[in-house]
């Protein structure tokens, strides 16, 4: 009986993996539908009629696609610019800002309706050749520190890229879509005007509408017909936008509420590499094509972007580093930049401020800026770039008042052996030694 049992197994197990297989048919050269390619035309965004560089609701979508496509968008870098390997730190004083972020899209999503969530999966990011990192006076995270322009010109590759501006530098690729999201609808347009109205009013820093080489010019314009209502690009809002996220790698699914039906689903602005924090302004800005496949969820509630993945981030850790310590402590008689327009008296004479973790993260950069240019031979201005392609702002702790701890994790494994340290330190780890 045994025996029996064991020859009909056998039987069966050959049935299926012998005459299965050949019962199969050969799908090893099937394929899905091509992509939906939104491509960009033309030297610039104003040439471009699938760009634009401003927020509104009636935007007009450059294409239509279902859920469930493949989308590519072809971008362009973040200025819109005609920087190239010859660029000089007088190309980026004559940068126009108000081109600033060309936008590919809008992408209207075939049965999306206003409160559907959009998934967003990053299938690939294919970069052009060529990137570029710079320090713009007047912006930036320590902007009261940088105030000369710089430009390091990087040669890109699916690998690496090297600049001549910062050399014995490699840094290696790890694109994400620094701006990604969807057009608002008029009920945020309404909210979102009226807080930054309200902020550049009380003196903060707020980008309100600037009509100057908006797109698409007939509707934001100087003589559009929405030009007051026309949104800058350069901050994050409730639509996504320009987040610029690191770990929003390939793999990732970012999700994000829908605010007009079709959402309107744009890319633009998009990184080779970043340090959390692009604390110079800018990252290793280039134009490229991005590869996402959309979906929608239905049923699920958001009011902001929020992201997910699997492993994704384990391949963003260095094999190495180096980290400096932040506190939010300061000068008697200074005011943080950040703080100034708060024209506060109670501020100026502290030398501890209360947990400010932006004070924090300024004097852990700082102290990374002074070690990299101490330790590897390069100008403050390139260990400011460095810092803002490659090292990482990290919040330690937010419950030890009134210090809130903030590092900067600088990789260690990007320099080769031309930038190898400078400095001869000698490690005493045994009283013979002392």
């Amino acid at each position: 009986m045994r025996l029996r049992r064991w020859l009909v197994a056998a039987v069966t197990l050959v049935c299926v993996v012998g005459f299965g297989a050949i019962a199969r048919p050969d799908t090893s050269n099937v394929q899905g539908p091509p992509p939906v390619v939104v491509a960009k035309m033309g030297e610039h965004c104003i040439d471009d009629p699938n760009c634009f560089n401003r927020y509104h609701p009636d935007i007009p979508p450059a294409v239509m696609v279902d859920p469930g496509d493949v989308v590519v968008f072809e971008t362009r870098d973040a200025l819109d610019s005609d920087f190239n390997f010859e660029s000089t730190p007088d190309d980026v004083l004559a940068a126009d800002l108000t081109l600033v972020h060309p936008m590919t899209g809008p992408v209207f999503i075939n049965g999306a309706e206003q409160g559907d969530v959009l998934a967003v999966k990053l299938i690939d990011i294919e970069p052009d050749e060529y990137g570029y990192t710079t320090i713009v006076p007047g912006f930036g995270f320590l902007r009261d520190l940088f105030t000369e322009p710089f430009i390091a010109n990087w040669q890109l590759n699916r690998l690496e890229a090297v600049a001549a501006e910062v050399p014995g530098v490699h840094i290696p690729f790890a694109g994400f879509m620094g701006s990604v999201g969807v057009l608002p609808g008029e009920a945020e347009l309404d909210t979102i005007l009226a807080r930054e109205a309200q902020l550049a009013e009380f003196g903060g820093i707020a980008l309100t509408p600037e009509p100057t080489n908006a797109l698409p010019a007939d509707l934001c314009g100087p003589e559009g017909t929405a030009s007051d209502r026309c949104l800058r690009t350069v901050p994050p809002r409730e639509n996504g936008g320009n987040m610029d996220v690191k770990q929003m790698q390939v793999g990732t699914t970012l999700l994000l509420p829908c605010f007009i039906d079709g959402c309107g689903l744009f890319v633009g602005d998009v990184h080779y590499a970043q340090g959390d924090g692009e604390v110079a302004g800018t990252a290793i800005e280039m134009g490229a094509e991005v590869t996402v496949q959309v979906s929608l969820r239905r049923g699920m509630s958001l009011s902001m972007p929020e992201f997910e993945g699997g492993a994704e981030l384990k391949q963003l850790e260095p094999s190495s580093f180096h980290a400096t310590i932040g506190y939010p402590l300061k000068e008697a008689g200074e005011i943080p930049p950040y703080l100034t327009y708060l024209d506060s008296e109670k501020i100026e004479p502290l030398t501890n401020l209360s947990e400010d973790l932006m004070l924090a993260a300024r004097n852990a950069l700082i102290q990374m800026v002074d070690y990299i240019s101490a330790n590897y031979g390069v100008t403050q201005e390139q260990a400011y770039v460095i810092c803002s392609v490659a090292a990482d702002l990290r919040i330690g702790q937010v419950v030890d008042v009134p210090n809130y701890l903030v590092s900067v994790v600088l990789p260690l494994d990007i320099f080769d052996e031309e930038g190898m340290m400078t400095t001869s330190v000698e490690v005493i780890d045994s009283p013979a030694k002392v």
